[in-house]
């Protein structure tokens, strides 16, 4: 059994598994005690942590110490999740720690990862999925969160952090002047527009393509597998409709329609208070970058920021 390295820094962690030799004797090892195979290993270049496939049949995930918190968050939703769900979710075959390292070994999922199969679906087909994206998403929701309910930080908690910061944060990313002054006013209503503790639900916080599988059978594409649960905590509902909105429905109003219906909302629903609602929450949220949301030539589009809130959620899908 090998010594662990010590890594206290993200970007040093970054960089050491982006070279497999620092790791391969590592896994290998950990494979071994754990009496499964490991002659061919083929990292995942998604993610935080450490995924690596091993021969093709089981992944094995590796947590330093700075992300203990995600290795307790995904051990504890994979727990609860499991059997719960109708789409698949990997299956824990095995865990520990090495020191201070937590891993799992996890059953593989098949399908094609998300970012790689969306772009080229057809309409159609994006709004059939996202649909099947609304509706998963109130599946896990519909689940009691249990164990997960004391994960930090809690939702009020969680809010009130996101706050602190936030126009900092923005401008670092180069949120024009005027609009920060906009997030200003947003974050002035935050106590009236979030609701910080109505009853909390499971949120991965990142439902994005690069978190899930797709698939095709019979020339439809379906949600095949969800993947990632590091970032699980909870709180308030419509916080996890924000990854598809900002990533995948590109303000087309029958896209946000799909999600929308899959989720269990009629689209008149989506009216005034619930766009300021997923406006406040989308600048608030832990990888909020609005540079990365996906609709093309939005920022000439808008006078204020409160006008994207009528871009990435169109008036016309409450119609």
């Amino acid at each position: 059994m090998i010594t662990f390295p010590i890594i206290t820094d993200t970007q040093v962690f970054a960089n050491w598994r982006a070279k497999p030799e620092n790791w391969q004797a590592y896994i290998k090892d950990i494979a071994r005690s754990e009496n499964v195979s490991a002659d061919a290993l083929a990292p995942y270049q998604t993610g935080t942590n450490l995924v690596v496939d091993l021969n093709g049949s089981v992944v094995l995930k590796l947590f330093p110490p700075l992300y203990r918190n995600q290795f307790v968050s995904e051990r504890t939703t994979l727990r609860l999740l499991d059997g719960k769900l109708s789409v698949p979710i990997p299956q824990i075959i095995a865990e520990g720690d090495r020191d201070g390292w937590a891993y799992l070994i996890m059953t593989r999922l098949h399908g094609i990862l998300g970012s790689v199969a969306w772009p080229t679906l057809a309409e159609p087909q994006k709004e059939r999925v996202l649909r099947e994206i609304g509706r998963t998403i109130a599946d896990v929701q519909s689940v009691v969160p249990g164990e997960l309910a004391t994960i930090e930080p809690s939702w009020p908690n969680f809010i009130t952090g996101q706050v602190v910061g936030c126009v900092e944060r923005h401008r670092r990313q180069g949120l024009a002047s005027g609009l920060l002054s906009d997030l200003e006013v947003l974050l002035q209503d935050v106590p009236a527009t979030v609701p910080l503790y109505a009853s909390p639900v499971i949120l991965t916080g990142e439902w994005i393509p690069e978190n899930f599988l797709l698939a095709e059978e019979q020339g439809q594409w379906r949600l095949a597998a969800l993947i990632d649960f590091g970032d699980v905590m909870t709180g308030w509902r419509e916080y996890d409709l924000l990854g598809p909105s900002a990533f995948m429905c590109a303000g087309l109003p029958n896209r946000v329609r799909s999600l929308l219906e899959g989720y269990g909302l009629e689209p008149k629903a989506l009216g005034a208070e619930m766009r300021r609602r997923l406006l406040t929450l989308m600048v608030l949220h832990r990888a909020s970058d609005l540079r990365h949301i996906y609709i093309e030539g939005w920022e000439a589009r808008i006078g204020s920021l409160f006008d994207l809130e009528n871009i990435i959620w169109p008036i016309e899908a409450s119609c």
